[in-house]
């Protein structure tokens, strides 16, 4: 035993010596580059949402600082789920050891490295992120915004052409102009749809705006849509990426269906114009699930002025089983933050989704690691709390009385769901009323 002695204070002291041996200093190509292509590069490129490009190190390296800072406060990549809640197969966090690299290499200059080391350039098609479209449904006009004013929400009809139901494994929308482009939502509507019959196909359709609260003994409005007329295909608004489906999932485009561009378009102080387009890829093979979009949402509240806690909440129950794979909150500039919760028939409840920080800026969906079987009768709440007051510089007036409404002055409250069903079961109503829960305390605070 005595002899092992000398050997292992050797192994200690050359241990300890490693250990205080400073590691190599991170550089761009080699380093930094992989996790900016993972992380970044899908919104860090030209004519994506972001304000910079991060594919090469001539544009990354002047912002090297704020890359530190924003990590560092875990700002970027956006991400706002309470990581308490729930578990998302595209949750945009950064480890804790891609973190120090982007800081040790800020840090220690932000050197450039050998370039022969960087990985190979990511490709990206014609600016689309779902690689090459199949189809490209475009608006066949430009549509042309004002320099000011309110501009009501826009529909316009694209015949897709299909002659027989096709199986869509991913989509994009990109707008043609994004400065005045609030949102975009593309519906399908098929054949058998009576949506906006009367409209002319390649005509805007003005949507008149609205806002209103019912009138005293007009029924409520129903707090949920289970998309059985048009169907949302994909959506377009600031921070939201395309569909992230998993192989053997699609949405389904029957044949003869039109696309219904709804158009939701901000005036920026001088003229504009825009022509947005969408981009489809077919599944090559046939899926094993059908996905689709459903909605729970509170059309009908008011917010009181300068209150900043105030709650709005919608419920609905389903009426058959679910199987659930994505969550999406929507909220306008007055949203503090936001959560879906379900309760099932057994009384137990759980919260699928807390986004304590709602950012308008970055409405990113939520896809569930695994998807979750809701059974028959579970309830679905969504919850949003508002701070309209001057405390929040998001504001635009926290001495209005707002009510539900299209514009971003206006607020919304709506949690849209993907839910994945057998492909040849058709779209179905899945929700009843439930009745409110009887309130208890004060609504909000001044």
């Amino acid at each position: 035993m005595r002899s092992l002695i000398p050997l292992l204070a050797l192994t200690s002291a050359l241990t300890l010596e490693a250990a205080s041996t400073p590691t190599a200093k991170p550089v761009f190509h080699k380093d930094v580059a992989p996790i900016l292509q993972s992380r970044c590069q899908s919104c860090h490129r030209p004519g994506e949402v972001a304000p910079m490009s991060f594919l090469t190190y001539r544009e990354t390296r002047p912002w090297a600082k704020a890359i530190r800072g924003a990590v560092l406060a875990k700002k970027m990549p956006p991400w706002f789920a309470d990581p308490k809640y729930g578990h998302f197969a595209n949750d945009r966090r950064l480890s804790e050891s891609e973190i120090q690299t982007l800081v040790s290499w800020a840090d220690a200059g932000a050197a450039e490295g050998n370039p022969a080391d960087t990985p190979k350039p990511l490709a990206f098609v014609d600016g689309w992120n779902i690689g090459k479209p199949d189809l490209i449904i475009e608006m066949p006009k430009d549509f042309e915004i004002p320099a000011s004013g309110t501009v009501n929400y826009q529909h316009i009809i694209v015949p897709t052409g299909l002659t027989e139901d096709r199986w869509v494994e991913a989509a994009e929308i990109r707008p043609g102009n994004r400065s005045v482009v609030h949102h975009v939502i593309a519906f399908t509507r098929p054949p058998s749809a009576k949506a906006l019959r009367t409209a002319k196909m390649g005509d805007f359709l003005d949507s008149g705006g609205g806002k209103k609260l019912p009138k005293p003994g007009e029924p409520e409005p129903l707090m949920f849509s289970s998309g059985v007329d048009i169907e949302a295909l994909q959506t377009f608004a600031p921070g939201v990426l395309p569909t992230l489906l998993k192989p053997g999932q699609a949405r389904l485009i029957k044949a003869g269906s039109d696309i219904i561009f709804q158009l939701h378009y901000t005036s920026t102080g001088k003229p504009a114009t825009d022509r947005t387009r969408l981009g489809i890829v077919f599944s090559k093979t046939p899926p094993t699930e059908r996905v689709r979009h459903v909605n729970v949402q509170n059309f009908a509240f008011s917010i009181p002025p300068r209150v900043d806690n105030y709650p709005i909440e919608a419920r609905a129950r389903l009426i058959q089983e679910v199987k659930l794979v994505s969550l999406h909150p929507h909220m306008h500039f007055r949203g503090k933050d936001f959560t879906f919760r379900a309760t099932y028939p057994t009384g137990e409840s759980e919260i699928l989704l807390s986004v304590p920080r709602w950012d308008f800026n970055w409405q990113l969906t939520y896809y569930l690691e695994k998807p979750k079987v809701l059974p028959k009768g579970t309830i679905i709440e969504i919850v949003g709390h508002y701070d309209n007051t001057a405390n929040n510089p998001a504001n635009p007036d926290p001495n209005a009385l707002v009510l539900y409404g299209e514009q971003t002055w206006n607020e919304m409250l709506g949690g849209v769901m993907d839910i994945a069903h057998e492909p040849g079961r058709g779209s179905v109503e899945l929700f009843e009323t439930v009745a409110a829960p009887q309130k208890t305390g004060a609504a909000g605070s001044n």
